[in-house]
C-alpha cells in the first residue's frame, strides 16, 4: 500500500504469543514492526524511544498489567492500541481504555484481519485529518492563550520551542512559557512546516532558534537554541532535521 507503514510494537510476556502476532501481520504489508517488549516496563521505554504508531498489547503480564501500562502514558503519546489476550472478561474494560479492538488468542486470522481493517480505517483518518488547518487557512500566524484573566496574543514567529503536555501544550516564548489547551499533533498541523520542526515525538522547535546540532550516540542527537536551551533530537526524527537544516 502507499503511504508511510504504521509503525507497530509488540507488547506480551510470551514469545510464542509475539511470534503468532508477528505471523498473523505477515499478510499485512503496511504493517511494519518496529519492536517486541515483554514486560511493561520494557513497553514504556520502547514506546519513548521509538513512537509506534499502533500497540498489540497484552492484559495479564508479570509486574504492571496492560491496563496500568496505557494509564503510564500521556495521551499526547497514546499510539494506537489492539488488545490481544487469551482473557475474554476483559473487554468492555478494554475499550473503556480507548482500544480500537480486542481480540483472543488463538489468533483466528479472519478475526484479525477485521482488527486490521479497523486499525487502517483509523489510520488513515488521522492522516487525513492532520493537515487540515494548513490547508484550510494557512499556517497559523497567532496563537491566543489564557494568562490568569487576560487572554496573551502570541505571534508564532517568536516561539522558541513548544513541548507537550498531556493535552495541552507549553509553548516557549524568551524566558516566559504558556500553558495552552491543545495537543501537539493539532498544533504541528497548523504551523508553517518551513519555520516549526519536530525532532522528538513531544517537542517541535522554531528552526531560527537552533543555534547548534550535536550529533550523539545510536542515531540520537542535541538541538541547542540561541538562548542555551538543549533539546533532545531523537533518531526517528533525525533524517527529516537533518533535511530540513540542510545537513548532509
Amino acid at each position: 500500500m502507499n503511504g508511510a507503514p504504521i509503525r507497530t510494537l509488540l507488547v506480551d510476556d510470551e514469545v510464542l504469543a509475539r511470534l503468532a502476532l508477528r505471523q498473523a501481520l505477515a499478510a499485512h504489508a503496511d504493517v511494519e514492526v518496529v519492536g517486541e517488549c515483554g514486560n511493561a516496563a520494557e513497553a514504556i521505554q520502547a514506546i519513548g524511544a521509538l513512537a509506534p504508531d499502533l500497540l498489540f498489547l497484552d492484559i495479564r503480564m508479570p509486574g504492571m498489567d496492560g491496563f496500568k501500562l496505557l494509564h503510564q502514558l500521556q495521551p499526547d503519546t497514546l499510539p494506537m492500541v489492539v488488545f490481544a489476550t487469551a482473557y475474554g472478561q476483559h473487554a468492555l474494560r478494554a475499550f473503556d481504555a480507548h482500544a480500537l479492538d480486542y481480540i483472543l488468542k488463538p489468533i483466528d486470522q479472519a478475526r484479525f484481519d477485521q482488527a486490521l481493517a479497523r486499525v487502517r480505517q483509523h489510520w488513515h483518518g488521522l492522516q487525513a485529518r492532520a493537515p487540515l488547518p494548513q490547508s484550510v487557512a494557512g499556517p497559523l500566524q497567532r496563537i491566543s492563550v489564557r494568562v490568569d484573566e487576560h487572554i496573551r496574543v502570541i505571534a508564532t514567529d517568536t516561539i522558541d520551542w513548544i513541548e507537550a503536555d498531556g493535552n495541552y501544550v507549553r509553548i516557549h516564548v524568551g524566558k516566559q512559557a504558556y500553558l495552552h489547551r491543545e495537543t501537539l499533533a493539532h498544533l504541528l498541523a497548523a504551523l508553517d512546516p518551513a519555520r516549526f520542526l519536530r525532532i522528538h515525538r513531544g517537542t517541535l522547535v522554531n528552526v531560527e532558534r537552533i543555534r547548534e546540532v550535536h550529533p550523539l550516540f545510536k542515531g540520537s542527537a542535541e538541538v541547542v537554541l540561541h538562548d542555551g536551551t538543549r533539546l533532545d533530537l531523537s533518531r526517528r526524527f533525525r533524517a527529516h532535521a537533518w533535511r530540513a537544516l540542510g545537513m548532509s
